[in-house]
């Protein structure tokens, strides 16, 4: 069965950087435009970045300069390195691709 399995989150202070990992399964990435989204205390899902089949990148307007995507199509995996995070940046983060989830994984920045 298809899954995409994140990895990377943890406890980072603010200023600092993470790299998150999204390593999927029965599905070849390089045919899907592959995404991030985040989730919030309290908050709606939104769409972080994403990243076409022909590597063209997009960002919400609140990542932009700080966040990259990018995709390694021959270890099916997709990444978002974070730096300059911000408290705000704290939620769990999911990677989709097409309409496939995966469980998500928890960023928290602490001030």
């Amino acid at each position: 069965q298809v899954q995409l399995v994140e990895s990377g989150g943890g406890l980072v202070q603010a200023g600092g950087s993470l790299r998150l990992s999204c390593a999927a399964s029965e599905i070849r990435i390089s045919i899907y435009t592959m995404a991030w989204h985040r989730q919030g205390p309290g908050k709606q899902r939104e769409l972080v970045a994403t990243i076409t089949s022909g590597s063209t990148t997009n960002y919400a307007d609140s990542v932009k300069g700080r966040f990259t995507i990018s995709r390694d199509n021959a270890k099916n995996t997709v990444y978002l390195q974070m730096n300059s995070l911000k408290p705000e940046d704290t939620a769990v983060y999911y990677c989709r691709g097409g309409n496939y989830w995966g469980q998500g994984t928890q960023v928290t920045v602490s001030s």
